[in-house]
């Protein structure tokens, strides 16, 4: 699978840096009602799904590629974030 070996370089990726901008555009958009559930696809390792949950949203994060998601469940772990405040899901393709 195209990203599976992906996970450990991911995050080193441009992209990746100076987020901030992207989680408060998210949060304006949600108009800040912290009672929504979130679905984050395509989530990779994590970046909008962590710094959400950390603000107070209930995240479920899916990903094709299950080291990705290795990646994210060990970040969030590290920001002390168990299973029960976000959720990494590995959607299967056909």
């Amino acid at each position: 699978m195209l990203f599976e070996d992906y996970g450990q370089k991911y995050d080193n990726e441009n992209f990746e840096q100076g987020t901030t901008g992207e989680y408060d555009f998210i949060e304006s958009e949600l108009k800040f009602n912290k009672s929504l559930k979130i679905l984050d696809v395509v989530c990779g390792t994590g970046r909008h799904s962590i710094e959400l949950t950390k603000r107070g949203y209930a995240i479920t994060g899916i990903d094709l590629s299950e080291s990705l998601l290795q990646k994210a469940r060990e970040k969030a772990k590290a920001n002390n974030l168990n299973e029960i405040k976000i959720k990494f899901k590995h959607l299967k393709s056909h």
